[in-house]
């Protein structure tokens, strides 16, 4: 490395607030390879939503300070890329700008160019309680100090954790200290590609997909072939072992905590479906000519599921050992499976939607789980889950309680019974509705209730009922 060369750190940025580690996914780029600013260099896992993490600077990738499937701390360094040493003060400035972009990317917001005049180099050592919050910059106060050739590490903040508001910039201004300042280095804009600095990690699909099911909302996509290490070498099929990806380890780890924590009970209910059937067939057609999406169940459940918690509020709760604190937004998270994991993004504010409202919803937040889409913000907040276990044949079950709520509801499959009614046999569409809650919070009257609003509200439906 020639003396004009300076070696810049790439840290671990906070990509949200409630997260304080991330998993090295895979290396995208390797020792020794040139890397452009906001190149991708790695993707990273955390149990929320997956992320690219852009590059800094333009240099050359000269160490990797942690291997794939790592977990590491905010704040801790990972990588060290060799710049010019005309660009290493600006590369000081925007490496911790571009870890700010991409959390900002990750929660869903447009990402901002990073300005070396905007944000200073933030060593690892720097990340103590304040600095996360002190280091984080919302667009307008970073639009305001490019503006204005503002250093904002010489801005005093007022906000949470020491956090620069807008206002603070302002004050800064009226007080004429910005005059003082060296003039602005920050890159301009042809030296700043507009191009995005984070994208969701999309899975690679080689060759055509095949459909694998036609039976509902999961296991529609070709699954992800795992790595797969023979024991005993090529001679031997008597087993075989795969991989533990971070997101299954995640997963795992979640479980875990909901079972040991969580004193769990389960109850179950039948519900006669038959008028839903009805329904449902009689409007699929015209609602797919309209909408463009499939009207499933799914959308009528869980429009009955939200009109019972409404009655039940106790069960859009969470335990907080000295309290019960119910949430008054009802926000359904919705289990989405696939072939290798299973996420939870969120339906917000669900009782202010129709029918047709939440069929979009279900259907959107499914899809961009299949392709790798989800954004942070849309795991975030969920206060009760739903999940279709009956799209791949399940008739009863027992879910694991998606903590830290304090139920979840499962939809089994609709089969085709002989039921008594009127002392007279009849053949109707019925079908299993299972609950497991936290018995810290619920009891078994109160769920009973629930369940059995539930199932009043599904066989509600009647011909004449409206999506709109």
């Amino acid at each position: 490395m020639s003396d004009n060369t300076k070696l810049t750190d790439v840290i671990m940025p906070q990509l949200a607030e409630s997260l304080v580690s991330a998993t090295i996914g895979k290396w995208l780029k390797q020792p020794g390879d040139t890397i452009e600013q906001y190149e991708p260099i790695c993707e990273l896992i955390t149990d929320k939503v997956n992320a690219e993490l852009p590059a800094t600077v333009d240099g050359t990738l000269v160490e990797l300070l942690a291997e794939e499937g790592q977990t590491v701390s905010v704040g801790e360094i990972i990588a060290r890329i060799a710049v010019a040493g005309s660009a290493a003060p600006a590369a000081s400035a925007a490496a911790p700008a571009a870890a700010n972009a991409a959390a900002t990317a990750a929660s869903g917001a447009a990402p901002q160019p990073a300005h070396a005049s905007v944000r200073p180099s933030v060593p690892a050592a720097a990340f103590d309680a304040d600095a996360p919050m002190r280091s984080r910059y919302s667009p307008a106060v970073q639009t305001l100090a490019a503006e204005h050739g503002i250093n904002l590490a010489a801005v005093p903040g007022t906000g949470l954790g020491g956090r620069i508001t807008r206002k603070d910039v302002l004050a800064f201004l009226e007080s004429g200290a910005a005059a003082a300042q060296p003039a602005a280095t920050a890159p301009t804009a042809a030296a700043a590609p507009q191009q995005p600095v984070f994208q969701p990690i999309q899975e690679e699909v080689r060759g055509e997909l095949q459909h694998l099911r036609h039976s509902g909302l999961h296991l529609s996509e070709s699954p992800k072939i795992p790595t797969i290490e023979v024991e005993g070498g090529r001679g031997s099929s008597s087993e075989y072992l795969i991989d533990v990806t971070p997101i299954r380890n995640t997963i795992a780890t979640r479980m875990r905590q909901s079972v040991s924590e969580i004193p769990h009970a389960w109850t179950m209910i039948e519900v006669d479906v038959t008028n839903l059937v009805v329904l449902r067939n009689k409007l699929k057609d015209e609602f797919k000519r309209k909408e463009g999406i499939n009207l499933t169940y799914l959308a009528f459940l869980m429009k009955a599921v939200v009109s019972a918690i409404k009655d039940y509020p106790i069960m859009n709760s969470v335990w907080a050992v000295d309290k019960i604190i119910v949430k008054r937004d009802i926000n359904i998270s919705l289990a989405v499976g696939t072939e290798d994991s299973v996420m939870t993004p969120v339906i917000k504010k669900a009782d202010q939607k129709n029918v047709a409202g939440l069929a979009r919803e279900i259907d959107e937040l499914a899809l961009k789980t299949r392709e790798g889409k989800l954004r942070l913000e849309d795991m975030q907040g969920g206060t009760f889950t739903v999940n279709n276990t009956g799209s791949f044949g399940s008739i009863l079950s027992y879910p694991i309680i998606n903590y830290p709520q304090a139920a979840i509801l499962t939809f089994e499959s609709i089969v085709k019974k002989p039921v008594v009614i009127n002392d007279m046999i009849a053949v109707r569409s019925m079908a299993n509705i299972c609950l497991s809650l936290d018995h810290r919070i619920l009891d078994g009257v109160i769920s009973g209730r629930f369940l059995q609003r539930v199932k009043d509200n599904v066989e509600g439906y009647t011909p004449d009922t409206k999506l709109y």
